[in-house]
């Protein structure tokens, strides 16, 4: 199951399911906005907002990554970068009570249509083959295939996951390339499955911003703005991801810093395709059931 000490009651399924339906609105409602000359910013904030405003929250920092640039990508506070003419991935997540939905969508200003479109039909063929008792390995070797026949790679070193009880990777793992050893899927699993298609290598690897951070552990730390950032962070976030610019206290990465340093916090740095090639994605989030799967992303 997503929750692995216990199993998900009625009214846990049904907060999936909200977070979900608030998520396939706010995706589309985001796509929409972003043109060329738009504001990351303004685009990031407004979908934050709108899954407030229809009564989630968001569960990440909305990610806006843009040509080899694959996830973890978020606007900086201040930022004034905009739009041209790029492959964007947009991936939001919301959660009701800390029960997560989690999805992404390609807007391709560049060109690239195909690009854009091998990992949305990987994702509908993998939904496909949805059921209890799949291997996780066989929905990552039908991924690679609809990938690999559009001429392009997977990015094989990243993968879909379990979404937990505020926890937004658990097991189990869905790779997006065939794999020998995989997990068998279950009834009442609730996974996400985001297949990453690229004109590169297929690799991704970190590069040096990082405005994405989560809580490690619990700690203490002397400096007042550190002192306080913890305190919003364990309140607001737990365990889950936050953006620099969603913290309230003045000088706000110096307080990170200083969490980070401590081992408090860990950070997210962006992450790129090797080859610095596109990269595009789609992702749903499902949940296992009796006869094939519920996509709670789809409007």
């Amino acid at each position: 199951m997503a929750e692995t000490d216990v199993d998900l009651d009625a009214e846990q399924y049904e907060k999936h399911r909200e977070a979900g339906e608030i998520l396939a609105q706010v995706r589309e409602e985001a796509a929409e906005r972003v043109e060329v000359g738009a504001s990351h910013l303004e685009v990031a904030e407004f979908a934050e907002d709108r899954i407030r405003e229809l009564g989630g929250k968001p569960a990440f920092p909305v990610n806006i990554s843009i040509d080899e640039e694959a996830a973890h990508a978020t606007p900086s506070v201040g930022d004034e970068t905009t739009f041209g003419e790029e492959m964007i991935n947009l991936d939001i997540g919301v959660h009701v009570d800390g029960w997560l939905a989690d999805t992404a969508v390609t807007v391709d200003l560049s060109g690239n249509t195909e690009l854009a479109e091998a990992p949305a039909e990987a994702l509908d063929a993998a939904l496909d083959l949805i059921e209890p008792g799949v291997e996780t390995g066989e929905i990552g070797a039908e991924i690679e295939s609809v990938i690999e026949g559009y001429g392009y790679n997977p990015v094989v070193n990243l993968t879909g996951h379990g979404l937990g009880h505020w926890e937004q990777h658990t097991e189990p793992t869905i790779p997006n390339r065939s794999v020998s050893q995989g997990t068998t899927l279950e009834v009442g699993d609730v996974v996400a499955i985001e297949p990453f298609a690229t004109d590169g290598s297929g690799k991704v690897s970190e590069g040096s911003d990082e405005e994405i951070f989560a809580l490690e552990r619990e700690g203490s730390v002397r400096n007042r703005q550190a002192r306080q950032a913890l305190e919003q962070i364990a309140e607001e976030f737990r365990t889950l991801p936050f953006a620099t610019r969603w913290l309230d206290v003045s000088r706000a990465s110096m307080a990170l810093r200083r969490l980070k340093s401590a081992d408090i916090v860990h950070g997210y740095p962006v992450l790129k395709e090797d080859d610095g090639a596109l990269v595009s994605q789609k992702e749903h989030t499902i949940i296992v059931t009796e006869d094939g799967c519920e996509v709670t992303t789809e409007r």
